[in-house]
């Protein structure tokens, strides 16, 4: 099998790429999704979460907050540093076992979105990197466009690698500018040429 991850800016497109895989049948797991799945109520994480953070990241049904825990988090590094040692390991076992599914299975291709993959050094588990990128103006409008002020932008965005560093150590690049059909026709260019085993 050819196990392909998925990362990229905030806002640059993951999910689309994402939607356009699944609409080719392709397996595909996305660990914004496992992030979710992980903090619900009885989960291990969310628990922690609570101890480390307070009861303030809780609403009175027992649910995360999330806009509360992002705006302590990405305002302070060591704090997003806490969550992350909470989060990054569990959401790995997550993807793993699916991966592992996948082989039983035999699919001859796999993809795990992960948007901070060089961030957490997870590119060594992976064939193949797909970096998806836009301009930082199309970034900003379609960040602006999620209800985010500029200084909320700013502080996601920078809590990142630079995505020039990121479509630099990728083996392909996804420029997602254009129109619905210039994305779907890169993912075709990308899968046909890491099928054919180029």
């Amino acid at each position: 099998m050819k196990l392909i991850g998925l990362t990229g800016g905030v806002g640059m497109g993951k999910s689309t790429s994402a939607a356009l895989l699944r609409e080719r049948g392709i397996p595909l797991v996305d660990t914004d999704v496992l992030s979710r799945e992980i903090v619900e109520p009885g989960e291990p994480a969310l628990e922690e979460i609570r101890k480390t953070f307070g009861e303030s990241v809780i609403d009175t049904r027992g649910r995360l907050r999330r806009d509360t825990l992002a705006f302590i988090v990405f305002s302070s590094e060591s704090r997003r540093k806490q969550l992350e040692v909470i989060m990054h390991p569990r959401i790995r076992e997550r993807w793993e076992e699916q991966v592992a599914v996948w082989r039983d299975q035999n699919e001859p291709v796999g993809v795990v979105v992960i948007p901070l993959l060089y961030e957490i050094q997870g590119e060594a588990a992976f064939d193949v990197v797909v970096c998806v990128a836009c301009s930082a103006a199309s970034q900003k409008e379609r960040l602006g466009r999620r209800g985010w002020s500029p200084e909320e932008c700013e502080r996601r965005i920078a809590a990142q690698s630079p995505v020039e560093k990121k479509m630099a150590q990728a083996h392909y690049v996804v420029w997602t500018e254009g129109d619905l059909e210039s994305h779907k026709a890169q993912w075709d260019q990308v899968l046909s040429s890491i099928r054919g085993g180029r």
